[in-house]
């Protein structure tokens, strides 16, 4: 990032005063990231009067994008002049709507953009207290923990095979890895491998929680293609679950995409409901 308006601080207060006014973030955490890290191939446009950033919008190397308008500035345009820019510059784009709040779906309604994509938030709460131990690992698995310094490569291909489809998850790569890794939440105790048996290399599946004060978001669950129908969601999800119990989380979240039927039956069956919705448009 820049310096002064387009500094990765005075971006992330714009953020910051984004969601305490709407409930929700305006920008994903990879965007996050890329805005407080810099990186490579995205591009940003903003809207400023003077000394004081009042709308910034990014958009990822793939034409994924969000925009935010600082809440002491809307209803002036602003959301529309930067739209506009973004669209010349990129006509393609897609553009992340979280929570899909009402302004959002007017200015999409406004520039002729439809939703081509949903992403559920879905939620449970947890019982507090310890609880009984998830059941044994399927036949020939058996489950360890993420060592740093050891599983980064191993466990990065595992995520790119698992989510090949995915437009983001898939393409993380060790140095995203670590960038998470150097996040004060990430917890290697809270990231699970499983293995083939005796194979502590040969990986098949992976969990991954992400502590958020009182709440635990199951981070990424990914099985290998060739694991599948073994039990190795379910298990781990099992084990999660158990262990998030134990440590005395309130609540657990996760996010799906909405066209996953199969996912979110799996974990409507865990006792998850659908909590929140983001959308994405596009022309």
């Amino acid at each position: 990032m820049g310096t002064g308006l387009t500094s990765a601080d005075a971006v992330l207060r714009l953020a910051a005063a984004a969601t305490d006014a709407d409930g929700v973030a305006p920008f994903n955490e990879q965007t996050v990231l890329a805005v407080r890290h810099g990186a490579d191939g995205y591009r940003h446009h903003w809207l400023a009067e003077g000394e004081e950033l009042l709308a910034h919008a990014v958009v990822d190397p793939e034409g994924s994008g969000e925009l935010c308008v600082h809440p002491a500035h809307r209803r002036r345009g602003l959301g529309r002049r930067l739209l506009d820019t973004v669209l010349d510059d990129v006509p393609t784009v897609a553009l992340w709507a979280h929570g899909d709040l009402p302004g959002a779906q007017a200015l999409a309604r406004a520039a002729g953009l439809r939703v081509t994509r949903e992403l559920w938030q879905m939620a449970r709460d947890l019982e507090p207290g310890a609880q009984a131990p998830a059941a044994a690992a399927p036949a020939g698995v058996e489950v360890r923990t993420f060592v740093v310094g050891q599983d980064e490569e191993a466990w990065v291909a595992l995520n790119a095979a698992a989510f090949a489809a995915h437009p983001e998850q898939g393409r993380l790569t060790v140095a995203d890895l670590h960038q998470r890794q150097a996040e004060p939440w990430f917890d290697p105790s809270l990231l699970w491998l499983a293995h083939e048996a005796g194979r502590p290399d040969a990986l098949l599946a992976s969990m991954w929680v992400k502590p958020e004060g009182q709440d635990a978001e199951i981070y990424a669950l990914g099985v290998h293609p060739q694991a599948q129908g073994r039990g190795l969601g379910g298990h781990l999800t099992a084990l999660a679950l158990a262990e998030m119990r134990g440590r005395g989380f309130r609540r657990t979240t996760l996010y799906v995409e909405g066209d996953n039927t199969a996912a979110i039956r799996t974990y409507r069956r865990a006792g998850y409901d659908r909590s929140s919705l983001d959308v994405q448009y596009a022309r």
